[in-house]
């Protein structure tokens, strides 16, 4: 087996690739990199990109803004995603992410300026704001800046399977920061996964992937900072400015698909957001079958359907089955 790695997206980065010559893996891992180097600087929110060029466009409210084919297809993905989640998936609240210092490699713990917050919540930034015509970017809100860390490294998913796809490689794993996708098997094994135990470095459980499926975690523990014995995560509740609160984790599976791996990031972010009275509401609307939450307690909620396909490691969680 061939791996490679590397640190895109603000994390750790690796592509294996199962069962083809040194010379071919290496090459499609190669590729694999290159793509997600292209989209890390194409699509950063807060170095100089396309994106960032978008924002200040937005900001000086400008109309008609041309963008790229590719990004136009991202935002209607985004918008569409956002329109069926109540907008609690909602790329575009870069300005809050700003605010709260995650556009920064390293956080501090400050808490915003409260006028600044409220200001920026009562200006309700939404994709719904955006207008797009072909690769034409209009906006009625000048507070919308867009950020993409929730949906990119799922789109880099997709091209990096598509790319391997192309290139002859039908047996690879990819993950970013645990957003995965597996292709065909490790040899007569399925590719195995671990889904994150939030606050223990050992795995909650393991999972079996089938080709083509995709698995995406959202969580309070990579992108936070603590102040006052509280934790402040980067996956804001656009309802309330405010870092979301009440879970700990929450990971997705997807059925292969062209777009498996977007799916994987992106619905997560509702599920997060949206609590426990919420959470299967939103699965339902976003059609994620397979789906677990784990609250600030540390107790797992699970689908049915997800329970069966997980091995659980830690024998001590409690573990609740609900339908969506």
């Amino acid at each position: 087996m061939f791996s490679q790695e590397s640190y895109v997206f603000g994390t750790r980065v690796e592509v294996l690739v199962f069962g083809a010559p040194e010379d071919q893996a290496r090459a499609g891992a190669n590729a694999v990199l290159r793509e997600f180097d292209r989209m890390h600087r194409a699509y950063h929110a807060w170095q100089p990109s396309e994106l960032t060029k978008l924002n200040e466009a937005i900001a000086k409210g400008e109309q008609g803004i041309p963008v790229s084919a590719e990004l136009a297809t991202m935002l209607r993905e985004s918008q569409d995603l956002a329109a069926k989640s109540d907008e609690l998936f909602d790329p575009a609240v870069g300005k809050l992410v700003e605010l709260w210092g995650f556009h920064n490699d390293e956080f501090k713990p400050i808490l915003p300026d409260p006028s600044k917050l409220a200001q920026l919540v009562a200006e309700k930034p939404r994709m719904s704001d955006l207008g797009i015509v072909g690769n034409k970017v209009s906006s009625r809100n000048r507070a919308v800046a867009l950020d993409l860390g929730g949906y990119a490294k799922g789109y880099a998913l997709d091209r990096a399977a598509a790319i391997l796809h192309e290139l002859g490689l039908k047996n690879a794993l990819i993950n970013i920061g645990g957003n995965v996708v597996a292709l065909g098997a490790k040899g007569k094994e399925p590719w195995r996964v671990g889904i994150q135990n939030p606050r223990s470095p050992t795995p909650l459980a393991i999972l079996e992937l089938q080709d083509g499926e995709a698995v995406g975690t959202s969580g309070d523990y990579q992108r936070y900072f603590e102040l006052n014995g509280k934790r402040y995560c980067h996956i804001l509740d656009p309802r309330t400015g405010q870092p979301s609160a009440g879970a700990e984790g929450v990971t997705v599976l997807i059925p292969p698909g062209p777009h498996a791996g977007m799916l994987s990031d992106a619905t997560s972010k509702p599920l997060f957001v949206g609590g426990a009275e919420l959470w299967l509401d939103y699965a339902r609307r976003l059609g994620v079958a397979h789906a677990l939450r784990v609250d600030e307690k540390g107790v797992v909620y699970i689908t049915p359907a997800f329970r069966k396909r997980l091995s659980f490691t830690d024998k001590t969680v409690k573990v609740v089955e609900q339908s969506p």
